[in-house]
Formats: C-alpha cells, structure tokens, sequence
C-alpha cells in the first residue's frame, strides 16, 4: 500500500526498497541538506544468530501512521519532503527493511526529523517482525 501527497511519500511494500526512489522523491531545490536512513537485515542479534526477517504488516493502519509520521517530521522541522518506505514478507541478511529520508534547508533540520522518523514509527506503527536463528527456532521481536 501507498500514499502519496505533494511532499509525503509513504509505502509498505513486499518487493525490495529503492533508496534512489526515496531521495528521488525528497529531492527539491531548496534544499541543502537531504538526510537518508537505511534499515537492513543483520546476521546477528541478542538471541544468536540470524538467518533472514520476516515483517507483517497491518497494512492500511501501518500506512495511515506512516503518512501521519510524514505530517509531524514536516509539521516539526522546517522540511521539503519526507520518504517512509517499508518492506514486508521475508527478506535476507542485508536487505533493506526500511527507509527514511527527507530534505531541509540545512542539514541539521533534515538529520534531526530523519531521527524522529525512525523512531516514531518503531514505536507506533503496526509493523511486526520475526527472527529466523541458526539454531532453527524463530521469534517475534517486539518494538524493534
């Protein structure tokens, strides 16, 4: 699912992540500073490890939040356009799970509201993902 406005891109998506769609939709003239996350799969995490993600999404609800994040980076720092994209369904070690990326003026604004965005949407947006282990188990990680 997509959404898409003047200044806010947002998608949850189960094909991989284009970054240069992501700073190609962020790009503006007005902008000096333009600040890209990438989130990947590791191979490691607290529990050992690690052979692959798997994220499921709430969809519709997921991408409303996403749009609403998108709202309050604008509404928060002096921005020209936001990109939220997130990837579902199972992805390998090094794959891009999520991108953030916005443009400001300068680029204190754009790394701070990249920030921000991270992080609000691993606190409230109805994504979930489970850990494949070398040891053959698997588990949902929470608020990650």
């Amino acid at each position: 699912m997509s959404a898409v406005s003047q200044a806010v891109l947002v998608r949850i998506s189960a094909e991989p992540l284009s970054v240069d769609e992501a700073l190609g939709f962020v790009g503006d003239p007005a902008a000096g500073g333009t600040c890209v996350f990438v989130g990947t799969v590791r191979d490691r995490s607290e529990a050992g490890d690690v052979t692959g993600l798997h994220y499921e999404a709430w969809d519709d609800l997921a991408t409303q939040r996403l749009g609403e994040i998108g709202a309050e980076m604008l509404e928060g720092w002096p921005l020209r356009k936001v990109a939220i994209l997130h990837r579902t369904g199972d992805l390998a070690i090094g794959e891009a799970s999520v991108v953030v990326a916005c443009s400001a003026p300068h680029r204190a604004e754009a790394f701070d509201a990249c920030r921000h965005g991270i992080e609000r949407l691993k606190e409230d947006v109805p994504i979930w993902k489970k850990e494949g282990l070398v040891s053959g188990e698997a588990r949902w990680v929470m608020g990650s």
